[in-house]
């Protein structure tokens, strides 16, 4: 029987995702008039905009990570100002989740990881996370952000930012080099030529790691003794990716010297790879593609674009919610995932809003939102801080090394890499069981309380909370149709009032446009 409801709501819900575009007013032409001139070239023809009901639920999770509440869903359909999703993109913007859920982006990249092979431990990876988070709570500056990475000194526990340099694969200065370009430059070092490489890792030949009488603990510094000793040899001199030769000081830190070529506004490498990343984590896919592999023979696919992007955090002195706001109040960004062309490149040109499955810890945030249930959260290291307490969000956990079979069966990232990819966001038969099967989320439907209350009956009228049920879990309103195909189904004899509604919330949780963007 079940069977049977989720094949009549998968047929509505197509439907659903092609509802009516919004009226008012979207976006930032000078976003969107490359991209449009581009699939002119290509003769594609662009999607029409999403309407307010996919635009709510699309902005909440691509923002902040976290399903929008029935509550909210009606009060920006109601709203009537023409500038209401403008107004929905700052509010977003500051909300705590903003950098609860780009902390979990970063940490990927950074590879914040207690345990093997990163060996950060469990007190430097709770000091490293909260450095992240806060610096972007506060929206530092971006070239600030980035100085603080690479030029810091101290203890791994008291001084986070140093902790960049101990996440990389090694300590040998090639692997400093190769973690620098992946993260600053979208770069992999290791597929550039060895002279290129070497002349760049001298920036951080003399960094230099020390064990203290703590457990654990190591302090990050520039060795300036050894330094010495190399300069009365053979003068220091290093190279900038761009071929730029640098001079070194044995008296300074050759880390200030390359960090000061790299934010440099003149520099077209820093800048451009943190908008096409941003770019690639609200579109699905980067202007580059993939968005850390930055190279001659996999060029941009709107070059303008991305140099337009690159100026404007220049030119706001590197604000990186300046270019979030840009890309989301964008034409492009609000364009409905129904394309309107099957043009094979129509998707890769952004003709229209790229569909993908919910990050992991997104999705088991709003299987936990919707029934009110928490989750538990362990990790092999039986050190501090790898207790989670029972109501803490899934998006917030602070060290790769904590987890679950949930997360480890949904795609999360391992971070031993820092690579884009090494996050799968790909569908599995052994997924679709687990949430269409598994006690775990059987267990989450049967004993929650608020789905309980979504589902109180009254006066037998079964739409109310069918309306409240997809308000909560597809954020919007139900079609006409889908209100039939229930009322229809809660006649059946074994399937009448309460039954009907539990079976609702459940093929509404195992639909595809309750575990997608789109």
């Amino acid at each position: 029987m079940k069977a049977g409801i989720s094949l009549a709501l998968a047929l509505t819900a197509a439907a659903a995702f092609a509802q009516g575009t919004s009226a008012g007013p979207t976006g930032t032409g000078r976003v969107d008039a490359p991209v449009l001139r581009r699939l002119k070239q290509l003769g594609i023809e662009s999607a029409s905009l999403c309407s307010d009901s996919v635009f709510v639920r699309r902005a909440y999770l691509d923002v902040i990570g976290t399903l929008p509440t029935a509550g909210e869903v009606t009060s920006f359909l109601g709203d009537t100002r023409p500038n209401k999703r403008s107004a929905l993109i700052d509010l977003l913007l500051e909300r705590e989740e903003f950098s609860v859920y780009w902390a979990m982006k970063w940490s990927d990249l950074l590879r914040i990881k207690a345990e093997f092979p990163i060996n950060l431990w469990p007190n430097a990876a709770q000091a490293y996370y909260v450095w992240l988070r806060t610096s972007l709570e506060e929206n530092k500056p971006y070239d600030r952000f980035a100085r603080e990475l690479l030029t810091s000194s101290g203890s791994n526990f008291r001084v986070a930012p140093v902790n960049f340099y101990r996440a990389a694969e090694s300590k040998d200065p090639n692997a400093l080099a190769k973690a620098v370009a992946l993260a600053f430059l979208g770069a992999r070092a290791d597929k550039w030529k060895p002279g290129r490489l070497r002349g760049m890792a001298r920036f951080f030949t003399h960094v230099a790691f020390k064990p203290t009488q703590e457990w654990k603990e190591e302090v990050v510094y520039f060795d300036t003794i050894r330094a010495r000793k190399d300069a009365a040899v053979k003068p220091l001199t290093a190279f900038c990716p761009d071929g730029t030769r640098v001079k070194l000081s044995p008296t300074r830190d050759p880390r200030l010297a390359f960090t000061d070529w790299l934010i440099a506004p003149k520099n077209p490498w820093f800048a451009r790879c943190m908008v096409n990343r941003i770019w690639c984590w609200l579109m699905g896919r980067g202007i580059v593609h993939e968005p850390d592999d930055f190279r001659p023979d996999n060029p941009p696919s709107h070059p303008e674009l991305l140099d337009l992007l690159a100026a404007e955090l220049t030119a706001e002195r590197y604000d990186l919610k300046h270019v979030y706001r840009l890309i989301l109040n964008s034409k492009t960004y609000q364009r409905s995932c129904v394309a309107a062309s099957n043009h094979p490149d129509a998707e890769a040109h952004f003709a229209h809003y790229a569909v993908r499955r919910l990050e992991a810890e997104v999705l088991i945030d709003a299987i936990c939102q919707i029934t009110g249930t928490t989750e538990s959260y362990s990790s092999r290291i039986p050190e501090p801080f790898t207790w989670i307490p029972e109501h803490h969000r899934t998006i917030a956990l602070p060290d790769g090394s904590i987890t679950s079979s949930f997360l480890d069966l949904f795609g999360r990232p391992p971070r031993d890499t820092g690579l884009h990819a090494e996050r799968s966001n790909k569908p599995s038969a052994a997924q679709r069981l687990h949430l269409l099967n598994s006690s775990h989320i059987l267990g989450k439907m049967n004993r929650s309380r608020r789905l309980g209350k979504l589902m109180r009956i009254t006066g037998g009228d079964l739409r109310p909370p069918a309306t409240r049920l997809y308000l909560t879990i597809l954020s919007r309103l139900p079609t006409e149709d889908e209100l039939k195909v229930v009322e229809a189904y809660s006649r059946g004899e074994e399937t009448k009032g309460q039954k009907a509604l539990t079976d609702l919330a459940w093929a509404l949780v195992n639909s595809s446009e309750f575990q997608y963007r789109h």
